[in-house]
C-alpha cells in the first residue's frame, strides 16, 4: 500500500504538466537541458547523413525534423528558466524518489547482464529483486512469483512464438531440444 505524504501531497493527481502552471517543479530545468542537449546531438548527427547540400538530400527530412525539436527544446528551456522554483515539493521526495532511481539502475544492469549471462538468469535476477522491494513478501513468496512469472513469459515467448532469446549461461536449446524429443515420442 502507498503511503501518501500529507505534508507534500493531498492525495489527488497532479495532473497539470509541470504541476502549478507559474511555478517549476525541482528538476524541471535540468530535464529541458538535457532535452536541448539530446537534440543538438541528434541534430548534429542528421547532419552527418548527407550534409546540408540540397532539400531533397537523404539528411534533409532528419535535419528539419531535429531542428524542430531544438526550436521546442531552447524555448521549453527558456520559458521553465523563467519560472520561480516551486520550494513546497523536493526532487528526491516527490519527482525523483529513490525506487524510481533504484528502478533505473536495476533496469540499466538488466541490459548490461542479458548477454552475458542471458535471458533466463538475468531475468530471474531482475523479477526476484523487483518483486522483492514491491511486495514487501518473504523470500519463498518472492521466488515463487518470479520464478513462475519468468517460466510462463518463456514458455510464451520461446516456445509458443519461437523468439530467440539470449542464451547465456543456460544451454537453452539443448533443454527445448530434449523437450520436443521428450514429447515427440523419443529418438527412434
Amino acid at each position: 500500500m502507498q503511503r501518501i505524504d500529507p505534508e507534500h501531497h493531498d492525495g489527488t493527481s497532479d495532473a497539470t504538466p509541470g504541476g502549478e502552471p507559474d511555478k517549476r517543479r525541482p528538476g524541471e530545468l535540468g530535464f529541458a537541458v538535457i532535452l536541448l542537449a539530446a537534440s543538438l546531438f541528434l541534430l548534429w548527427e542528421a547532419y552527418g547523413i548527407a550534409g546540408f547540400d540540397k532539400l531533397s538530400s537523404a539528411g534533409a527530412i532528419p535535419m528539419a525534423a531535429t531542428l524542430a525539436m531544438v526550436v521546442s527544446a531552447l524555448l521549453v528551456a527558456l520559458r521553465t528558466g523563467k519560472l520561480p522554483i516551486d520550494r513546497a515539493e523536493t526532487l528526491l521526495q516527490d519527482i525523483l524518489p529513490v525506487r524510481v532511481i533504484l528502478f533505473a539502475a536495476l533496469l540499466v544492469g538488466y541490459g548490461l547482464l542479458l548477454r552475458p549471462l542471458g535471458f533466463l538468469p538475468t531475468s530471474a535476477l531482475f523479477l526476484i529483486i523487483a518483486i522483492k522491494l514491491l511486495a514487501h513478501r518473504g523470500w519463498g513468496w518472492t521466488v515463487a512469483v518470479s520464478l513462475l512469472s519468468l517460466l510462463v513469459i518463456w514458455l510464451i515467448f520461446r516456445i509458443v512464438f519461437s523468439v530467440l532469446m539470449p542464451a547465456g549461461i543456460v544451454p537453452e536449446a539443448e533443454v527445448v531440444q530434449y523437450f520436443r524429443t521428450l514429447v515427440s515420442g523419443g529418438a527412434k
